[in-house]
């Protein structure tokens, strides 16, 4: 099953690509990380330009946002065909996404996959498990529905456990693995999150590309009380997978199932963030061993999750601004 995978994706990376886009020079040399944000549910478009802020002002990187835009350009995370602007991820060095169910053209999609391919590194937030959605009557496309983000991330979609009143109490208790010595992990202490459990692995289910599991959730409350031998009611939620050179899959891979905007009000689940882009870099050496330095949670006053509830009328941050 996994060498068929494999040389699906493998077709699908390869297939006629078009001529990569050349970026714009700059003689800025610092690391350039690109956010893709685009999901209808869970507030990625403010959630990801406070990571890119955060990352430009302590760790000497420049980064671009990009988001779902609407015809007039505008911020519209339910615009699901158009996020402009990826021909520079011809110039990252690293990708964070955080994206569901998108549908985009081939001239959005293949710098992604370009991207992919390069063996450079990827990070990933909770619906990338999910982060295309194709008809099955795109044959050539459907491959980036389930087999895609299953070799990319480690797991595609396969079910939560549950949203009981999304945002009025936490309904996962995070553990880092007590045994686990990754820098990723310095710093982190136990912390509750409102992102209800998704289901990754047990019951006959489990992670892809050999992963090194960092931290594992517990339901609070489950959608799956009768079937807890099917989905049971710990799963990991964060976790690494490390890609051979030249095999056309990213070179380092962080993965986090959580991204309920109110997770971030925690200091722990933001530093795990912030030193899962720095691992990926390459530059977990900056980690000290007490942890990044975070920002108070102040600054992390997101708007709930929830389907329509996004700011109207927002315009993307001009990419210049950012680490300047």
């Amino acid at each position: 099953m996994t060498t068929t995978i494999l040389s699906i994706v493998a077709s699908i990376l390869a297939a006629d690509p078009p001529a990569a886009a050349t970026p714009p020079p700059t003689e800025d040399e610092r690391p350039h990380v690109v956010f893709i944000a685009g999901d209808e549910e869970y507030r990625s478009e403010e959630s990801l330009p406070k990571f890119a802020a955060l990352l430009a002002r302590d760790h000497d990187v420049r980064t671009t946002v990009l988001h779902s835009l609407d015809e007039d350009g505008l911020i519209d995370p339910e615009a699901l065909s158009n996020i402009p602007g990826v021909d520079v991820l011809a110039d990252a060095d690293l990708v964070v996404m955080f994206i569901r169910f998108r549908t985009l053209p081939e001239a959005q999609l293949e710098p992604i996959r370009r991207y992919v391919a390069s063996g450079r590194p990827l990070v990933g937030f909770r619906t990338a498990t999910h982060a295309f959605r194709y008809p099955d009557e795109d044959p050539r496309h459907t491959e980036m529905n389930e087999a895609w983000p299953r070799l990319v991330f480690g797991q595609r979609w396969i079910t939560h456990h549950g949203n009981f009143g999304d945002g009025k109490a936490p309904l996962t208790r995070v553990v880092p693995d007590p045994e686990a010595s990754h820098p990723i992990l310095r710093g982190v202490d136990p912390f509750d999150a409102y992102s209800w459990l998704y289901h990754v692995e047990g019951g006959g289910d489990e992670l892809a590309g050999d992963p090194t599991r960092l931290a594992t959730g517990t339901t609070l409350k489950s959608y799956h009380e009768d079937r807890h031998d099917r989905f049971p009611t710990s799963s990991p939620v964060a976790w690494t997978i490390e890609n051979p050179p030249g095999s056309e899959l990213p070179g380092r891979v962080f993965f986090t199932t959580l991204g309920h905007p109110y997770d971030f009000r925690s200091a722990d689940c933001r530093r795990m963030a912030v030193q899962g882009m720095l691992w990926a870099l390459g530059r977990e050496e900056e980690i000290p061993t007490t942890g990044v330095k975070i920002d108070e949670a102040a600054d992390w006053r997101l708007t709930n999750a929830g389907f329509g509830g996004y700011r109207k009328g927002q315009r993307p941050e001009t990419p210049s601004r950012r680490g300047r």
